[in-house]
């Protein structure tokens, strides 16, 4: 049975009971959480082509130093295993300022490939770094406190305002993730009712699984940290995220598929009468339900980038360098002759190419004049 205890004592002393089976819980919790932090760290190494990108160092950072971190500070501080008070403080602190920001923006930096609304993509983005110094800054500051301070009035204090800056920090970051969660949700809703692919759509249930999950596990720590379990919801806290990065690095990738063909298909009709009765639906490719665009760009122009850079993050350098030189091939007013390829300039007559391109024309029309004389010629007198 987890032991009862305030957040400020909790960040202020260690575990003071002597069951066996609580400490194997606490220990048991670390090790889960470290070794998704591992595996996760090797599978981001493994799968992304270049390392660059919100993407991929959202995940690195909150794998690598927000949950092996803090899952090794609370490990010592619980258990005794230092004497060195600002140690495990200063591993815990580092490590849940990288893992409850990096979380955010590994949501968010996926946001945008369900979401077109830059308002809100930039609302979104501004709430996670406001959340980030309004919260994190004076627990960090009250945590030190609580711990640094000698025994006196002023020790109190911190203990007392620690309290309730916990709950309000925890509260804070779960409106947070609701509120990004709830985003996926709705435009996972949208999507699933707009495309039939089949494909397509288990990537988006299992989106939203995963959002449903988070907000599942959310309000779990919730419930720990508001009825004062702080060990238990400390260290589940850590094995918590753990799983939410895992969950996300697993489907967040796959949305590139859902949205790099946006047009619906022929069976997306539901009705008989969608299509005339001479068309052969199963040859239609195109989006019927709309207008070409009058932009030369593609529907949907601004996934462009973001898609081209969500395909090679998860690209293996072979086919990374294969796409870059296909994409490197494409000609504009080249032809090919020989095997080597060079620009034709048709408005200068006297261009060698040019004149090679008419030779055919002139000699079409010369020959009916040749015909002509050779009948005149062979005329009998």
């Amino acid at each position: 049975m987890a032991t009862i205890i305030l957040p400020s004592d909790g960040i202020t002393g260690g575990y003071q009971g002597q069951s066996l089976t609580m400490k194997i819980t606490i220990a048991t919790l670390a090790g889960v959480t470290w070794y998704n932090a591992f595996e996760l760290i090797i599978l981001i190494l493994v799968n992304f082509a270049p390392y660059h990108g919100l993407y991929f160092w959202s995940l690195l950072i909150s794998s690598a130093v927000g949950l092996i971190p803090y899952s090794l500070g609370f490990l010592l501080k619980f258990l005794h295993l230092t004497t060195v008070t600002w140690l495990p403080i200063t591993l815990l602190t580092v490590g849940w300022w990288a893992l409850v920001t990096g979380q955010s923006l590994v949501l968010y930096s996926r946001l945008h490939l369900v979401l077109d609304n830059q308002r809100v993509l930039q609302r979104v983005l501004l709430m996670i770094l406001v959340n980030a110094v309004l919260l994190l800054v004076p627990s960090t500051v009250l945590a030190y406190g609580a711990n640094l301070t000698p025994p006196s009035t002023s020790l109190a204090n911190y203990k007392r305002a620690y309290d309730v800056m916990e709950k309000i920090q925890m509260t804070g970051f779960s409106i947070q993730e609701f509120i990004i969660s709830g985003l996926y949700l709705r435009e996972t809703m949208r999507l699933l009712r707009t495309d039939v692919d089949q494909g397509k759509r288990k990537i988006l249930y299992q989106l939203l699984l995963v959002n449903l999950l988070i907000i599942v596990m959310n309000v779990g720590l919730l419930i720990a940290e508001f009825h004062n379990y702080y060990i238990m919801e400390t260290m589940l806290r850590g094995t918590f995220y753990s799983i939410k990065l895992k969950l996300e690095f697993a489907v967040l990738g796959k949305l590139v598929e859902v949205v790099q063909n946006p047009v619906w298909k022929p069976e997306s009709f539901s009705s008989p009468r969608a299509l005339p009765d001479f068309v052969d639906a199963s040859r239609v490719t195109s989006d019927l339900t709309r207008a070409a665009p009058v932009d030369a760009r593609p529907m949907r122009a601004w996934l462009e980038d973001d898609i081209s850079i969500a395909m090679f993050e998860h690209m293996p350098p072979s086919e990374a360098q294969m796409m870059a030189s296909t994409k490197a091939k494409v000609w504009h007013s080249e032809t090919q002759f020989n095997g080597a390829s060079r620009a034709i300039d048709f408005s200068n007559p006297f261009h060698p190419e040019r004149k090679e391109h008419n030779q055919p024309q002139q000699q079409e029309r010369q020959q009916p004049k040749g015909t002509h004389d050779s009948a005149k010629i062979e005329k009998p007198g």
